[in-house]
């Protein structure tokens, strides 16, 4: 079995250039918004998300070995199958990253990388410290595995779809070609997907490829008329990382301690974000039905009045 690099830690460099590059177009043209402490904020938490990755790596990396005993085939490393592992990992990795916008304790780690009311570069690398602790890479990570694709090969395209989602952070770049957004996730695309405009919200969820939004109902264009806001529903206004990256996950504390029954105390967990019992704080769906975005389904009510935790 190859030993292949982690492509993410090659990519460093890189970043930091078009960083930079950036930085000095938007000074001269206006063309891109920076705030220097939150792209401070943003880059220690990218370094931050780093350290976390190489302090846990054993973690995944010995669950992909154990599992990959119980492969049921053994696809080889040909040309082919690393395109067909590549375009599966972005299948993959749309329904996670889904999830982590409709279920609570995946969005607990990803509401870090809305957080910024900016849009560059500094964003992308805007990114979570506790991600090990959703086992993400256990609930996302282990099929195509016990499918047949290599772990390291597994490991190998999951870097190389994030370092695709690097450039599309920007608001220099406004549309590409038809075909291009017909198919690849852009920065037009993407900038929908980080908008709190309710016509935007849960929107856009794909890595490489838009076509899966597409296909299940999830896409939405960018519209001249209606100009992306950054953010999230209740913006932080912090730049402290540590409060950025652990805010949504003692919010969870918080309400299951609160909660008055098992019930509830599981719906504040899992539920979609914004849930709760009366009603009181609102869902993304809740949101966009209030401003006419999305057409309303009456709310499933349990026998005691409380709000069923599938809205």
């Amino acid at each position: 079995m190859p030993d292949l690099p982690d492509p993410i830690q090659i990519a460093i460099p890189f970043f930091v250039l078009l960083i930079v590059a950036e930085l000095i177009y938007a000074q001269r043209t206006g063309k891109a918004k920076f705030e220097p402490r939150d792209s401070g904020a943003s880059l220690a938490m990218g370094l931050g998300n780093t350290i976390a990755g190489v302090v846990f790596a054993a973690v995944g990396a010995s669950w992909f070995a154990f599992i990959g005993q119980y492969a049921v085939f053994d696809f080889g490393w040909a040309w082919y199958v690393w395109i067909i592992c590549f375009v599966l990992d972005d299948f993959v990795y749309y329904w996670s990253h889904r999830f982590a916008h409709t279920i609570r304790w995946f969005w607990a780690d990803h509401v870090t990388h809305h957080s910024s009311q900016h849009y560059n570069l500094t964003t992308a690398l805007r990114q979570p410290w506790f991600n090990v602790f959703t086992l993400k890479f256990i609930w996302f990570g282990s099929w195509m595995i016990l499918m047949g694709f290599p772990p390291a090969m597994v490991a190998f395209c999951g870097g190389l779809n994030l370092i695709y989602q690097f450039w599309i952070h920007t608001e220099v770049i406004k549309r590409l070609p038809a075909p291009v957004e017909a198919i690849m996730n852009t920065p037009s695309h993407h900038r929908v997907h980080h908008a709190t405009n309710p016509l935007y919200l849960d929107r856009n969820y794909a890595g490489v490829f838009i076509i899966w939004d597409r296909m299940f109902g999830t896409f939405q264009a960018e519209l001249d008329e209606e100009p992306c806001r950054y953010g999230i529903i209740r913006n932080l206004g912090t730049y402290n990382p540590l409060r950025i990256s652990i805010h949504e996950w003692w919010g969870i504390v918080k309400d299951v301690a609160s909660a008055k029954s098992f019930k509830h105390a599981l719906a504040y967990v899992f539920a979609p974000p914004g849930w709760s019992p009366d009603g009181s704080r609102l869902t993304t769906k809740a949101i966009k039905q209030r401003a006419g975005v999305e057409k309303p389904v009456p709310a499933p009510v349990d026998a005691d009045g409380t709000i069923s935790p599938a809205e």
